[in-house]
């Protein structure tokens, strides 16, 4: 009974969530159709975060307490790629878990081939597009008809440098093959393509990417992932990026603000900066025009052998830089 009448109010919730700006069209009638938020009672801990698994295996250390408390027992992502083993029994573990809590779970599909092309970072993906078609596939039938927010593709649309135009050309037809999946598979999931960051590519380029990938599909896109730039030069970046996609395309979209490191902004690094902080815990809305504050990127997790997370690996966590992330030092 509470799943239905939060189903019976989720039109009428989405609506409240678009941009003001957003003319109607087909994108926007789908999303408001089933709201996942509606749908539950706020978002899902994963218990088996890297934070989470730390602070439960090292209950003696001077900084489990603080690092359980600010950190782990936070609603976060979880992150889904070839580490994941069978992806859809990863996925429909996660979120039948999620379900059975009455949260909603949020999700990250990383896992295209030619990740992170440009930076090299965090390099790896499925072999073929065709063997992601199957894997984006198996995701999104896991999901199923529960609710899920899934951002799909973290930084895949952010730097084309180093791709030719067939490449692009690939990987924007591998993101609207991601959409179409959860479109048809998975009716109360709400998806996301990623946007970048303020700092990374201007606002009507990225508008271009987003179309060129299929934005039209997506219930709207994420911003700022696994960065460090404030909440409102994310909003401003975000509503810009709609400006865009207003004037050229003929539509916006609702958008979401990666804060889980957001505390003490950018100090013009990426990768493993020291001096940063938490920023607000996930929440729907958070003023600017966002329709949603998320933490995306686990804190203190690596973004690779950089900074003060040297000699680790990406997606690592370093209860070190988790504790000074808490405080801001």
């Amino acid at each position: 009974m509470r799943r239905l009448l939060r189903t019976l109010a989720a039109s009428a919730f989405a609506c409240l969530l678009m941009p003001l700006s957003a003319a109607p069209s087909s994108a926007t009638t789908t999303s408001a159709q089933a709201s996942p938020i509606g749908m539950t009672s706020g978002f899902y801990g994963d218990p088996s975060s890297g934070p989470a698994a730390w602070a439960a295996a090292n209950p003696g250390d001077g900084r489990a307490a603080a690092i359980r408390d600010n950190i782990a027992s936070r609603p976060m992502a979880r992150w889904f790629g070839a580490w994941s083993g069978d992806i859809g029994a990863a996925v429909g573990s996660y979120v039948g878990a999620a379900d059975a809590a009455d949260k909603l779970p949020v999700l990250i599909a990383y896992n295209i081939p030619g990740r992170d092309a440009c930076g090299g970072h965090s390099g790896g993906g499925a072999g073929t597009p065709a063997a992601y078609q199957s894997w984006i596939s198996a995701f999104a039938s896991a999901i199923g008809s529960r609710p899920a927010l899934v951002v799909i593709e973290p930084d895949s649309l952010g730097d084309f440098s180093c791709l030719s135009q067939a490449q692009i050309a690939e990987r924007n037809g591998m993101l609207r093959g991601a959409l179409a999946q959860f479109r048809d598979r998975a009716p109360n999931t709400w998806t996301y393509l990623d946007a970048g960051n303020p700092a990374w590519i201007g606002a009507a380029t990225m508008a271009q990417h987003l179309d060129g990938a299929g934005a039209r599909e997506a219930h709207g896109f994420s911003l700022n992932i696994s960065n460090y730039f404030t909440t409102g030069e994310n909003t401003a970046y975000g509503n810009a990026i709609n400006s865009a996609l207003s004037s050229s395309y003929g539509y916006t979209k609702p958008y979401v603000v990666d804060t889980g490191r957001n505390g003490n902004g950018s100090n013009g690094e990426w990768c493993n900066p020291g001096g940063r902080r938490i920023g607000a815990v996930s929440q729907t809305g958070g003023g600017g025009g966002a329709e949603m504050l998320l933490w995306l990127k686990t804190p203190g997790e690596s973004d690779g052998n950089c900074g003060v997370g040297g000699g680790s690996a990406a997606g690592q966590f370093l209860p070190e830089v988790a504790y000074k992330m808490i405080f801001g030092y």
